[in-house]
């Protein structure tokens, strides 16, 4: 069985996210879409809200799971036995940066990352632009998914 992790902090999930899990689940027989866990950085949605928000996009999808982790990737990938790590590119810049990291996860463990481009009508999508956004009473609602819904004066 082909296994992917799909590794990111998904704050929130955004359409670019949702584009590659899809395409992703044609070549992989599960994706893993894994949350990580860094104390150091200040979410705008909490873990279990990020996590909801994927599993109701995903609800009719059984080829793909949530999980979190803390950690390196790699090592996540090794605890629980998958070969593969699924990452997006947008632009030049992601590749140079999801390129070292790749090489580094190879360096430490016998995994191979494999890249999708994200689609031209998502190829702009960030959650950090999301944020802005969302911070802004701006309308976010065409950058995520349906089920990616929150109230604005919270945030």
């Amino acid at each position: 069985m082909k296994r992917a992790l799909f590794p990111g902090s998904f704050d929130p999930l955004t359409l670019g996210h949702y584009d590659i899990i899809k395409r992703g689940v044609t070549l992989f027989d599960e994706i893993i879409v894994a949350i990580g866990v860094n104390a150091d950085k200040n979410y705008m949605f909490t873990l279990e809200e990020r996590k909801k928000f994927i599993e109701a996009a995903f609800a009719d999808e059984p080829k793909v799971k949530v999980a979190t982790y803390k950690g390196l990737t790699v090592d996540f990938c090794m605890e629980i036995g998958v070969n593969f790590i699924l990452r997006g590119l947008r632009n030049p810049a992601d590749f140079e940066f999801e390129k070292a990291i790749a090489h580094t996860n190879r360096d430490l463990a016998p995994i191979e990352t494999v890249f999708l481009l994200t689609s031209a009508s998502t190829s702009y999508i960030a959650s950090s632009i999301v944020r802005d956004v969302i911070r802004n009473n701006g309308d976010y609602t065409k950058l995520v998914p349906n089920n990616v819904r929150v109230k604005t004066t919270n945030k």
